[in-house]
């Protein structure tokens, strides 16, 4: 599945990735220092809506490596998907940061 070059294959790890590097961060950041549950961090992202979009931000670092692996192995169209997904969240990150 991971050797084709098509755009909705680009759009689903667009989607996918940051959402692993948000557990992988709380995994691996959050949880050991502060021992708490992803419920209450949950809870603590909704009263504290300004670490939303750094969060996210953060989170998008893995999308930028998985678009590098992409264009290194030549799977341009891949790459696109993952590219627009990008933009999408970066667009997102935008408005929230305007909404507050």
């Amino acid at each position: 599945m991971l050797k084709k070059d098509n755009l909705s294959l680009g759009i689903v790890l667009g989607l996918i990735t940051p959402l692993v590097a948000f557990f992988l961060y709380y995994f691996f950041l959050i949880r050991p220092h502060n021992n708490m549950g992803l419920g209450q961090f949950f809870n603590i992202l909704k009263d504290n809506r300004q670490m939303i979009p750094k969060i996210v931000s953060i989170c998008l670092l893995l999308n930028g490596l998985v678009f590098f692996l992409y264009t290194r192995t030549r799977k341009d169209i891949t790459a696109k998907g993952i590219f627009l997904v990008t933009m999408l969240y970066a667009i997102a990150i935008l408005l929230l940061k305007l909404i507050r």
